[in-house]
């Protein structure tokens, strides 16, 4: 799945919580509907709340309307709410292009017939790789993303107290524990975490599970096909727990945004986050100090090879009335242009397009594209790589329940695998 490294293609971020196979028990959000308008109007249902993204992409729809005879509504709904209500939207009156994922979380609504096929658009795309296609694809071997970026996850820091207290970028996991140890006596909160949301501690059991077992393992234990109740299980969250004294205290009731402006305040160490989550908590005169490594090698005979890299996207909804005026704009979304002129305003996400410019890229994410293209396999994301109702419904829960109580972590594996089970057995 890597992408080639003499390009920068790709071969998460909220959780859905209310994805659920069933009928949908998340009451939707009373601003997830959807915009009204002329017919020469085509609707985007946009995810994107937080104020970087959302500049970003109001010049790349202002940038669409100037060139054709469409007008562009948008209706930004705050990140969260909107994947927690998508479920209904899609069933309600949902906007004609939305803002999603790959992965599962585009396969779990093309399997329930919400979204509109777009394999005639994907005949005359330019720039994307065989590996991209894939991850849009469905099960039903047709096409139904537009990808538009991807960003990876990493370990983030700032260059400047690493280079005032002498610290040295781990490689191995015992560095790793020791840095966040040191760092802990200097008065620092070694590692940078906030879980409120439900999804950011998933990227930090990705990585320790691919560290550890390897990416092939971690790949079938979020296809179900392995035990939670494997002692490779088991050693991952006792890792974690060995590292638990060194997260910031009361990560359950702390947002990512307020995690990242810890590290950017020079109160933690280290955070372990994707490429545009520290980014969009910088300020312009901070950002060239931020700095990533990947994540520590556990077991020599994985290394680093695996790197997390989430693709976020559009999609066309099965109910829009708008099919030609949606699938023009996606068609124009797909283009190298419609991605340089989002990337100049937003540096914390990587084109997928080989052929967009990267000329306005800053040395991190020029950094990005070397850890991406280097790789030798690609992660989504626990809640993009697993059923959205299983990552929904227990990894969630799960997760949470172990930050507040890490020693019982054989209770935990054997509630986790016996819902796994009911879950599995669903389909």
């Amino acid at each position: 799945m890597a992408p080639s490294s003499s390009g920068h293609r790709i071969s998460r971020r909220a959780l859905l919580r209310g994805t659920a196979a069933g009928a949908g028990a998340v009451a939707l959000p009373t601003l997830l509907t959807a915009c009204g308008g002329p017919g020469n109007e085509v609707k985007i249902g946009s995810n994107a709340s937080d104020a970087v993204p959302r500049k970003a992409f109001a010049e790349v729809f202002n940038a669409y309307e100037k060139k054709s005879d469409k007008k562009v509504k948008v209706n930004t709904v705050n990140h969260e709410a909107f994947q927690e209500g998508i479920n209904r939207y899609l069933k309600g009156t949902p906007d004609d292009v939305f803002m999603w994922f790959a992965g599962y979380r585009m396969q779990f609504f093309a399997e329930q017939g919400q979204l509109a096929e777009i394999s005639d658009l994907w005949k005359g795309f330019d720039g994307f790789s065989d590996a991209l296609k894939k991850q849009s694809t469905g099960k039903d071997g047709k096409q139904y993303l537009v990808p538009y970026y991807y960003y990876p996850w990493a370990v983030f820091y700032r260059k400047s107290v690493f280079a005032q207290r002498g610290y040295e970028v781990p490689k191995t996991f015992d560095e790793f524990r020791a840095l966040a140890k040191r760092m802990d006596k200097d008065g620092l909160d070694a590692i940078a975490f906030g879980d409120k949301d439900g999804w950011p501690a998933m990227g930090t059991f990705d990585y320790l599970n691919m560290r550890a077992n390897g990416y092939d393992f971690h790949i079938s234990l979020m296809g179900g096909k392995e035990s939670w109740t494997d002692p490779k299980v088991r050693n991952v969250f006792d890792l974690w727990r060995g590292l638990m004294p060194y997260h910031q205290k009361g990560a359950n009731g702390r947002t990512w945004q307020e995690a990242a402006q810890s590290l950017a305040q020079k109160k933690s160490g280290m955070a372990v986050f994707g490429l545009p989550h520290p980014g969009q908590q910088f300020s312009a005169a901070d950002r060239d100090d931020l700095d990533f490594f990947p994540f520590p090698e556990i077991d020599s005979a994985y290394g680093q090879d695996a790197v997390e890299a989430p693709i976020d996207g559009f999609l066309l909804a099965k109910k829009s009335k708008r099919q030609k005026e949606g699938k023009e704009l996606m068609k124009y979304l797909a283009t190298p242009a419609a991605e340089e002129i989002y990337l100049k305003r937003d540096p914390n996400n990587i084109a997928v397009n080989d052929k967009a410019s990267t000329s306005s890229y800053n040395a991190l994410q020029k950094k990005a594209v070397d850890l991406v293209s280097n790789a030798k396999q690609i992660s989504q994301f626990m809640d993009r790589d697993t059923r959205p109702d299983f990552a929904s419904q227990v990894m969630i829960r799960a997760i949470q329940q172990f930050i507040n109580k890490p020693n019982d972590i054989d209770g935990l594996t054997k509630d986790i695998e016996s819902q796994k089970k009911t879950i599995f057995a669903s389909d």
